[in-house]
Parts: C-alpha cells; sequence; structure tokens
C-alpha cells in the first residue's frame, strides 16, 4: 500500500505553518505535528479545489477568511464537562464563598474561560455557580468564554450537545440544566437551559492580540491552553493574566501545566489552582 500523500508537503510548507500560526496565534508546533497539521490543511485544499500548498499559501495571504479557516483547522480542541472535577469542587467550596464575603458590598463578579473550545468547561462553572450560590439572582455574575477559534464557539453558543459523547455529566445534571429533544430523530441531543447561558458571554478572542475587556476579573480558567506555547510566549501571557485579575484572584491552569520559570506573581495552592500573588 502507497503512503504517497495526495499534496506535496515539503519541510518548508510546514515551517511556513508554524511560523504564521506562532505570529499570529502564540502556538509552537513541534515537528511531531507535521501529519497531523497535513492533514487538517489538507481538508481545506480539498474544499478550496485549490491542487497544491503554494497556492493555498498564496491564497491565503491574499483572504481574511481563510486565514479564520487556517486558524481554526490548526487549532486543537478537546474539552468535556466538569474536567478536571477538583477544580470545580474548589470554586464552589471555596473560592466562591471567600468572595461572596469580599464582595458582599459591590456584589459584583467577573470569571474568564481563556480557551474556552466548544464550551463545556463555561457551561460546566455555569452549573457550579447555580448550584453553590443560594441568592445568585441578587448577584451581579458573569462568564466571559473565550476562543480563538469561530467554529468551536458557534457550538458553544448553541449549547447543543450529543449525550453519549457528554462525559463528566451525570443524569441528574443532565435532567436539571438541560433540555432533551423530543424529536425521535435527535434523541441523543441535549440542550442547555437559559438559565446557564445567561451567566455566560462567548466571544472571539486571540489571546496573542488585543484584549478589549474592561475591568479586573475575579477568576480564570486557563486550561491545556499554555501547553501549545513556548515559555517565552508563556511569560508574556501570565504577565498579561496577573495584570487584568484583581488582586485576590483564582486562577486555574491545566493538569500538565506548570508556572515553575514562568511566572512569580501566583501562588500554589496545589492542584493546578493559583492565587495572584500579593
Amino acid at each position: 500500500m502507497s503512503n504517497k500523500r495526495e499534496f506535496d508537503f515539503l519541510d518548508r510548507h510546514f515551517e511556513l505553518v508554524a511560523k504564521r500560526v506562532k505570529d499570529s496565534a502564540g502556538i509552537s508546533l513541534s515537528e511531531n505535528k507535521k501529519d497531523l497539521v497535513y492533514g487538517r490543511l489538507a481538508r481545506r485544499l480539498r474544499k478550496l479545489n485549490i491542487d497544491n500548498f503554494d497556492a493555498y499559501f498564496n491564497y491565503l495571504d491574499n483572504s481574511s477568511s481563510e486565514l479564520v479557516e487556517f486558524t481554526n483547522s490548526i487549532t486543537t480542541n478537546l474539552t468535556s464537562f466538569f474536567r478536571e472535577n477538583h477544580h470545580f469542587d474548589f470554586l464552589a467550596n471555596t473560592a466562591m464563598p471567600y468572595l461572596l464575603q469580599q464582595r458582599r458590598a459591590e456584589r459584583r463578579i467577573r470569571i474568564w474561560s481563556a480557551g474556552c473550545s466548544t464550551g463545556e468547561e463555561p457551561y460546566s462553572i455555569a452549573i457550579t455557580l447555580l448550584e453553590s450560590v443560594p441568592d445568585i439572582v441578587n448577584w451581579d455574575i458573569k462568564i466571559l468564554a473565550t476562543d480563538i477559534d469561530t467554529q468551536v464557539l458557534d457550538t458553544a453558543k448553541e449549547g447543543i450537545y450529543r449525550q453519549d459523547k457528554a462525559t463528566g455529566l451525570d443524569e441528574h445534571r443532565i435532567r436539571k440544566w438541560f433540555l432533551k429533544s423530543g424529536d425521535k430523530q435527535n434523541e441523543n441531543l441535549i440542550k442547555a437551559k437559559n438559565e446557564l447561558k445567561q451567566l455566560i458571554v462567548f466571544k472571539q478572542l486571540n489571546l496573542m492580540g488585543d484584549w478589549p475587556m474592561q475591568g479586573q476579573f475575579d477568576i480564570l480558567f486557563c486550561r491545556n491552553v499554555v501547553i501549545y506555547f513556548d515559555k517565552d510566549t508563556q511569560r508574556v501571557l501570565f504577565e498579561r493574566f496577573a495584570n487584568i485579575l484583581k488582586q485576590d484572584a483564582y486562577m486555574y491552569v491545566g493538569h500538565s501545566e506548570s508556572l515553575y520559570q514562568v511566572t512569580e506573581r501566583f501562588s500554589l495552592l496545589g492542584k493546578t489552582i493559583h492565587r495572584k500573588a500579593a
């Protein structure tokens, strides 16, 4: 059986992709990602009826809409409801009780889910808030959920998921916070209720670009995002994170991510949960 590729994908093509992704999104692509990159971009060539990568890069240079599709193709989106469940336990039992006490005068709390992918993380945060803040209707609490990928954001905004893929959600939470389709054809689909959606604002955002947000955040979830960035990019990003977080804010990172030799502006509380250092 031949392993010949449909399109020639030379080292210089991969280097062009890697440079563009690094410059635009801060993502570092190692050589072992070459096959993955080829597979994802080959789909774009087929869709556009372009027969070689040189022609594709020329097209990319002259199409802002294709730049969005290119970025969407390269970024990796793997998530689930209540992923790293201890983070949500800490949110419910420690972070929120503290913030509810500290913010009782202004009754305003802001949470940022950076790199929210298809929305499972912000919806998990919203469920946690609704289950742990008894008088939430008397508070101004909002979750900003951002991602660079416009396609996954469309899924997140819809809040529609296949129940058999909704790992992390038990039957009780599905019944309480989601609507099941009455349509026989779509009986495996569940949709987030408006109570969840009303807490979340979804926006496209490149973490390496400008941040238009006004004001500071009380909690930041940025999990399994910076593993794609090199150390220098991480240093810049965590400096910006520290600047946009309130002095006593909490920050969650992914289980394989560390701030060691990246920043000293956060204190580790344990299990990849951090606090902005005084």
